[in-house]
C-alpha cells in the first residue's frame, strides 16, 4: 500500500534530485570508530564530509571484514561503510606546515568533528574546549570516552566497556536459572553500539548548534561523553531504581524485568530460525484466540472476560507477569515450532492484529520489496573493484528533502589537492529566510539561551520512539503541546513513584509499591518532561477545529500513530499545509507509511526483530538469540525523530520550506547493520553471533568474566600485547606470559576459550570495581557491568558530568530524570524545558493553552469538558 496523498514523500530513488537537510555545511572529520558515525550521518543529511587522514590513513582502515579477506588500506569493508559519502583530505597535524594547512582547513569549514582523543587540540595549541573560540563560528563537536571532568576522564574504553559501564550488558542476555542465578554472563548486543547511541545525540546537538549560529552567528563547542549517552540509553531501569528502589533482570530477547519469567517471546521454527510473538495485553489475547483457532491450536486459552480492561496500556517490559501469561507464550510458542521459518503465517498474525515478525538476519532485508520500495539500501559503485555493493542509505522519506547515498568513501588522500586547492573563509548565513518571532529571550536555570526558543511542535507522540524524539526538541526550548485522549493514552503506567513519595524512596532498602495514579509514572516523566499537556477529542467536531486552530500557530506537528490514521481524522499534510503552508509534518511508525506493510504492528522489540538487530546479539549458534533487553529501536526511533525535526527546521529556517517526513523505527535500526550487510554484498557472508568477543577488530582477551559476588562481571578488552602484558602484571600470572598459546594476539584469538577460562580464573576472585581500578591504571580497557544501583548511587563519572537534572512535576514533585548528554557551552540543553517543569499530567495546561492561544474564557473551557471535547 502506498500513502495515499498525492503530496506525500517520495521512495528515495525518486527523490535524488531534492537536497539534503544540511546542504552546504561543511564538516572536518578527524576521527576514528568513536566518531565516524556521526560524520556518516551527517553526509546522509547532505553535509560536505572532510575527512583529515593522516599519511597512514585512519587506523579503522585496518579494521575488518576486508574485501575477499584481504587486508589492506583501500579494503576494509568497515572503513567503505562508515565513510561512504565523505571526502579525504591527506595533512600530518604533527608537522608544522601541515598545520597552517588544518588551520586554512578550518576556517572554511562550519563544524570541526573531533574524536582525536586531544590531537588536535594538541595541533593547534590550546584545550580542546577552546578550539571553536580561535574560527568565529565554528562549531565543534568533541566525542569523548568519559568526558572533559571526573575522576575516570583518562580512562581506556572499548565499545564492550562502554556497553558494561553504561547499564546496556546488564538489561542484556540471557534468562537466570530458576533461583535467579545468573549462569551465563551479560550480553554485548552487536555492533559498535556504544558509538552509535553517541553519535545519534550528538548529531541532534549539531543541528541545535548550527541553527542557533543561523539566527545568531554564535559558534559553540559541544561535548559528548559516550559512557554518559550510552547510561542513559537503557529503557526502564534508570527510573524504576529511581522512583521505587526496584531492580530489574535480563531475560532471554525481551525487556529486562522486575520479576523475570522463564518463557522468551520468541519461538523456534522447526528448521532452526527464529520468530518473535509478543504482547500478552487483554487486547492481545482477544486477538490471539481466534487467530489460533482458525489453526486448531488454541489449546486451554480462553477470551479475556468481558471485565477485562482493554484500553490499558503499559510501556512494553513494565506489566506484571505470571503463570496465565507464560502460558499463553507457551502455547504460541507451540504453533511456531510447528511451521518452518519460510511458511509462518506470519503476515496473517500481523493481519489479525498480532505483534509477530521473524527474527531476520541483517542481509534479509536488502530482497525485501519494502525496503526496495523506500529505497532503504542502495547499491553503491566502487569502480577500483568494478563491482557495486550494497548498503543502507536511508532512515525515512521526506518531501522537501532526501538522504544522500553519496559516492564510495575516499580513497587515502584521493580529495587533497581539490579541497586544498579552493579553500577560502565560508562565509556563513546570518539572515535566515524564515526569521524567529522577536521575543525576549527567555535564560535556562543554566543561565543560557535555549537554540529552540519560538518554536512550538504540535505532538500526538507516544511510547519512546516518538515521545522521545519530541523530548530533546522541549529540552534544547521549543514549546511542546503534549495531546492525548482518554480513549487512547500515552503510555503513564511504569516505574511509578512509590507510595510515601520522595521521603519514602530515601529510606528505602528494599522495591517500594508503587502508586497507581497515571499521572505519576516515572518513566513517563522522564521521557515527557519540559513538555505541557493537553487532553483534546480531535474525533469531536468542536476538538478538530481546536486542533486546527492550534496546529495554524505551531511549526511542527508530530505524530507516532499508525500511518494514515492522522489523515483519517482530519489532519492529514495537505490539510495541515492549507493550515500553515510552511508547516513540518513528522510522522513515525514502525515500518513508515510508504511501501507495502501499511499498518504492520511494531514494538520496539519487534522492529528490532525485523530490523535484524536481535539475530546478531547472543552466544553462537546452537544457542538463542540473546536480543537486547530493552526496546533499543525505540530509542534509535527517538533519536532519528529528533534529527528529523531538527533538521527540518533548521531547512526551513534557510529556505523558508516546511515537509512531510515518513520516519520508520525498523528502518533506523537498519541503518545501524551496514557491516555485516556489506560483508554479505562483498564477500557472502552471514552474520553469526559471537557472544562478546570482538568481531572485526582483532581483541583476546575481550569478554565479560565473572567476579566475586553475585551478578557481577567485568568487561576486558585488550587489543595488543602491551596491553596483554600489563593484564598479566595485575592478575600476578606470569605463568600467562611463558604460555604459547598466548604468546601473541593471533595466536590468543585461535585458544580464545582457554584465554576466557584462564581470565575467569582469575576474575572470579576479584571485587569487580578494584579490578577495573587496577587494570586501568595499568592501561587495560576495563569496565564493570554496571546495572541501575551502580549508576545511579555510586558511578562518580556520571555524578560529575549532572547525568541528572531535578524537575518538578505538579502532582508527581520533584524527580531527577536523565539530561541530555550534549554539552553545549552556548546553548545547553535542559530537561526541565522552556516551561521548567515535570511531565505534565493529562490534560493539566488545557485551560491556559486554550486561553493564551485562543482565547478561551474559563466558562467556555469548562463547557468543551462538559461535552467530552477536552
Amino acid at each position: 500500500m502506498t500513502n495515499p496523498q498525492t503530496t506525500g514523500p517520495l521512495p528515495r530513488q525518486d527523490a535524488a534530485h531534492l537536497p539534503g537537510m544540511l546542504a552546504g555545511i561543511r564538516v572536518i572529520e578527524v576521527a576514528d570508530e568513536t566518531g565516524e558515525y556521526v560524520g556518516l550521518t551527517l553526509a546522509g543529511l547532505g553535509a560536505d564530509v572532510v575527512k583529515v587522514e593522516a599519511p597512514s590513513g585512519s587506523p579503522t582502515r585496518h579494521i575488518g571484514p576486508f574485501l575477499n579477506d584481504e587486508p589492506g588500506d583501500e579494503r576494509s569493508l568497515h572503513f567503505w561503510n562508515y565513510n561512504r559519502g565523505k571526502r579525504s583530505v591527506m595533512l600530518d597535524l604533527q608537522t608544522p606546515s601541515r598545520i597552517a594547512d588544518f588551520r586554512r582547513l578550518l576556517a572554511s569549514a562550519d563544524i570541526l568533528l573531533d574524536a582525536s582523543s586531544g590531537a588536535v587540540a594538541r595541533a593547534l595549541g590550546v584545550e580542546p574546549g577552546a578550539i571553536a573560540g580561535l574560527f568565529p563560528g565554528l562549531i565543534t563537536t568533541r566525542i569523548t570516552p568519559f568526558g572533559d571532568v571526573g575522576p575516570w576522564k583518562d580512562h581506556k574504553a572499548s565499545d564492550l566497556v562502554h556497553l558494561a559501564l553504561g547499564g546496556i550488558m546488564m538489561n542484556c542476555g540471557y534468562d537466570p536459572d530458576p533461583a535467579r542465578h545468573y549462569d551465563m554472563p551479560p550480553i554485548a548486543p552487536q555492533l559498535w553500539h556504544a558509538y552509535h547511541i553517541a553519535g545519534d545525540q550528538a548529531v541532534v546537538g549539531i543541528i541545535a548548534a548550527l541553527t542557533h549560529r543561523l539566527h545568531t552567528s554564535e559558534g559553540q563547542d559541544i561535548s559528548v561523553a559516550i559512557h554518559d549517552a550510552v547510561s542513559k540509553n537503557t529503557e526502564l531501569d534508570v527510573m524504576s531504581w529511581v522512583m521505587r528502589h526496584a531492580p530489574l533482570y535480563r531475560q532471554t530477547c525481551r525487556h529486562a524485568i522486575e520479576n523475570p519469567t522463564h518463557v522468551p517471546s520468541i519461538g523456534h521454527t522447526k528448521d532452526g530460525r527464529w520468530y518473535i510473538a509478543t504482547g500478552v495485553s487483554v487486547r492481545d489475547q482477544t486477538n490471539l484466540l481466534p487467530f489460533l483457532a482458525k489453526y486448531g491450536m488454541q489449546a486451554d486459552l480462553a477470551l479475556p472476560s468481558a471485565e477485562a480492561d482493554t484500553k490499558a496500556r503499559n510501556v512494553p517490559g513494565s506489566g506484571a507477569n505470571d503463570e496465565s501469561k507464560a502460558h499463553v507464550l507457551e502455547i504460541v510458542q507451540r504453533f511456531i515450532r510447528a511451521h518452518r521459518y519460510d511458511s509462518m503465517p506470519w503476515r496473517e498474525a500481523q493481519d489479525a492484529g498480532l505483534l509477530w515478525a521473524p527474527l531476520r538476519k541483517p542481509q534479509e532485508n536488502v530482497a525485501d520489496v519494502h525496503w526496495q520500495t523506500r529505497g532503504t539500501f542502495a547499491e553503491v559503485e566502487h569502480p577500483e573493484h568494478g563491482r557495486s555493493f550494497h548498503y543502507p542509505v536511508s532512515r525515512w522519506l521526506s518531501t522537501g528533502t532526501s538522504w544522500q547515498a553519496g559516492r564510495r568513501a575516499p580513497l587515502l588522500g584521493e580529495d587533497t589537492t581539490a579541497v586544498m586547492g579552493a579553500l577560502e573563509p565560508r562565509p556563513r548565513l546570518t539572515q535566515p529566510a524564515r526569521p524567529r518571532a522577536a521575543t525576549p529571550a527567555r535564560l535556562s536555570p543554566l543561565n543560557k539561551p535555549f537554540p529552540l526558543q519560538g518554536v512550538r511542535i504540535f505532538d500526538f507522540s507516544w511510547f519512546l520512539a516518538s515521545a522521545g524524539g519530541t523530548r530533546f526538541a522541549a529540552a534544547l526550548g521549543a514549546e511542546v503541546i503534549k495531546v492525548e485522549w482518554k480513549d487512547n493514552p500515552d503510555t503513564r503506567l511504569a516505574a511509578m513513584s512509590p507510595v510515601g513519595g520522595r521521603a519514602a524512596r530515601r529510606a528505602a532498602t528494599g522495591p517500594l509499591k508503587g502508586v497507581t495514579d497515571a499521572d505519576m509514572g516515572g518513566q513517563f516523566n522522564n521521557k515527557n518532561s519540559g513538555k505541557s499537556g493537553m487532553s483534546l477529542n480531535i474525533r469531536h467536531p468542536k476538538g478538530l477545529e481546536i486542533a486546527r486552530r492550534l496546529i495554524a500557530q505551531s511549526d511542527v506537528v508530530a505524530e507516532g500513530f499508525s500511518p494514515g490514521v492522522l489523515q483519517r481524522l482530519g489532519l492529514g499534510y495537505d490539510v495541515l499545509k492549507s493550515l500553515r503552508p510552511d508547516i513540518i509534518y513528522i510522522q513515525q511508525s514502525g515500518m513508515g507509511g510508504v511501501g507495502s506493510y501499511g499498518r504492520f504492528r511494531t514494538i520496539g522489540p519487534v522492529a528490532a526483530a525485523f530490523a535484524g538487530t536481535s539475530e546478531m546479539s547472543g552466544m553462537p549458534e546452537p544457542a538463542m538469540p540473546a536480543g537486547w533487553g530493552y526496546s533499543f529501536l525505540d530509542w534509535i526511533g527517538a533519536y532519528s525523530f529528533a534529527t528529523g525535526i531538527m533538521g527540518a527546521l533548521f531547512h526551513r529556517d534557510r529556505t523558508g520550506q516546511g515537509q512531510w517526513i515518513d520516519s520508520s523505527q525498523c528502518e533506523s535500526g537498519i541503518f545501524l547493520g551496514g557491516v555485516p550487510v556489506l560483508d554479505w554484498s562483498a564477500n557472502g557472508r552471514v552474520w553469526s553471533r559471537i557472544g562478546n568477543r570482538s568481531p572485526y577488530k582483532p581483541a583476546a582477551p575481550h569478554g565479560a568474566y565473572r567476579c566475586a559476588g553475585t551478578d557481577r562481571w567485568i568487561a576486558i578488552a585488550v587489543f595488543n600485547d602491551a596491553e596483554w602484558q600489563a593484564l598479566a602484571r595485575v592478575a600476578q600470572r606470569p605463568g600467562w606470559l611463558s604460555d604459547p598459546r598466548f604468546a601473541t594476539l593471533q595466536s590468543r584469538l585461535l585458544h580464545h576459550d582457554a584465554l576466557d577460562a584462564a581470565v575467569t580464573e582469575w576474575t572470579q576472585g576479584q571485587d569487580a570495581y578494584a579490578c577495573m581500578d587496577a587494570l586501568q591504571k595499568a592501561g587495560v580497557a576495563a569496565g564493570v557491568c554496571q546495572n541501575a544501583e551502580d549508576r545511579v548511587e555510586h558511578d562518580p563519572q556520571l555524578a560529575a558530568l549532572n547525568w541528572f537534572t531535578e524537575v518538578t512535576g505538579t502532582k508527581i514533585g520533584q524527580w531527577p530524570v536523565t539530561e541530555l548528554p550534549m554539552k553545549l557551552s552556548a546553548t545547553p540543553p535542559y530537561s526541565g524545558g522552556i516551561i521548567d517543569r515535570g511531565a505534565p499530567g493529562y490534560g493539566e495546561d488545557n485551560a491556559r493553552i486554550l486561553g493564551e492561544m485562543l482565547g478561551y474564557s474559563a466558562a467556555e473551557v469548562a463547557a468543551l469538558a462538559a461535552e467530552g471535547v477536552i
